[in-house]
């Protein structure tokens, strides 16, 4: 039987009237519900232990370096789907520093401040806390290539490595991102921002990354807006990509120029605190994450790592997803997630 005009405004009407009364019952935006308590602080730095309704089953804690771009809630982004629970769920203890809101009062902060500074900072407060030599450590994305760096210059606070989405060979041709940064001037990016890159700048690379990805999303917003958990979880996404932080300009000159377009890590050139940092010093055990079809951290720009490093352990595992998949994806709560944990725990 063929659709009138009467019909399809009448299902127009319902779509719309839906909508209203989904969006009128929303109060708030709930993001990174788990409950969490701030251990240590260094100024803007957090580092949060988030709380356990039970002892752990690992012995040694994970410590999580996220990355500088975007916030660290999207491994906490909804309550059915939060990495950061599904850790916990399976016996994991979970510490993660929060990198807060970079200003003008951070445009002179290094790599060697975010590394040999909050990062080791966070590490040794944790070895004392629970009176440990050596701890894990989680890094994403860019936050991985801060824990590789890391981890090679204090093989002997680390007791396992888990590098998740995380670049360390940028000379590949895969990835927009890599092909832009080669010929990007960072210099006059970070001059003329007056240091500080904006949040938003950035995103309006990421979305370039994928044009029409934000396109076809708010094509079916009529859709996301009659199904209150879609609409929630739309909400949310938003609300994650909203809240991106600026970036300190230094940091940013130097991650730009010294990987993007020099790959000193791969070339073992690169030096932090006037030290070279040799990743086949790293002998813990590795666990290596990328996920195949990620289009912001390719595969051929994590894969390296399990070949770099120096471990006798290592293992290289793939993602049947995106880049931002490997948090919020049902895959991630059924089949990585899990993972990692028993990895971790079989080595505890």
């Amino acid at each position: 039987m063929s659709t009138t005009i009467a019909d399809q405004v009448v299902e127009q009407v319902n779509t719309a009237s839906e909508a209203i009364r989904n969006i009128s019952e929303i109060h708030e935006i709930d993001i990174a519900t788990t409950p969490r308590e701030v251990v240590w602080q260094d100024g803007k730095i957090k580092l949060y232990h988030f709380k356990r309704e039970s002892t752990p089953v690992a012995k040694t804690p994970v410590l999580v370096s996220y990355a500088l771009v975007n916030r660290w809630e999207m491994m906490d982004l909804q309550p059915n789907r939060s990495f950061i629970r599904k850790l916990l769920s399976e016996g994991v203890d979970v510490y993660l520093i929060d990198w807060g809101y970079a200003t003008r009062m951070d445009r002179y902060k290094t790599m060697e401040d975010y590394i040999l500074g909050h990062i080791n900072d966070c590490v040794d407060f944790v070895r004392k806390e629970h009176q440990l030599d050596a701890i894990n450590l989680l890094g994403v994305c860019q936050g991985g290539t801060f824990s590789l760096i890391y981890a090679s210059l204090f093989p002997q606070k680390i007791k396992n490595l888990i590098t998740l989405v995380t670049p360390v060979e940028f000379d590949i041709e895969e990835g927009l991102l890599f092909r832009w940064a080669k010929d990007m001037d960072v210099d006059a990016i970070v001059d003329g921002f007056n240091g500080v890159i904006p949040g938003d700048f950035l995103n309006t690379g990421f979305d370039l990354l994928k044009p029409m990805g934000k396109t076809r999303k708010y094509l079916n917003l009529p859709t996301t807006t009659r199904d209150k958990g879609k609409l929630m979880n739309f909400l949310r996404m938003e609300k994650w990509v909203a809240d991106s932080p600026d970036q300190a300009g230094e940091t940013y000159r130097c991650f730009i120029k010294e990987m993007y377009q020099q790959n000193k890590l791969v070339n073992g050139t690169f030096k932090l605190g006037g030290k070279l940092v040799d990743l086949s010093k790293i002998n813990m055990p590795v666990l290596t994450i990328y996920a195949s079809g990620d289009h912001i951290v390719p595969p051929a720009a994590t894969k390296p790592i399990h070949d770099m490093v120096g471990s006798k352990d290592k293992e290289l595992l793939e993602f049947p997803g995106g880049h931002i998949g490997v948090f919020v994806g049902s895959r991630s709560q059924k089949m990585l997630t899990p993972a990692i944990a028993k990895w971790l725990l079989k080595r505890d």
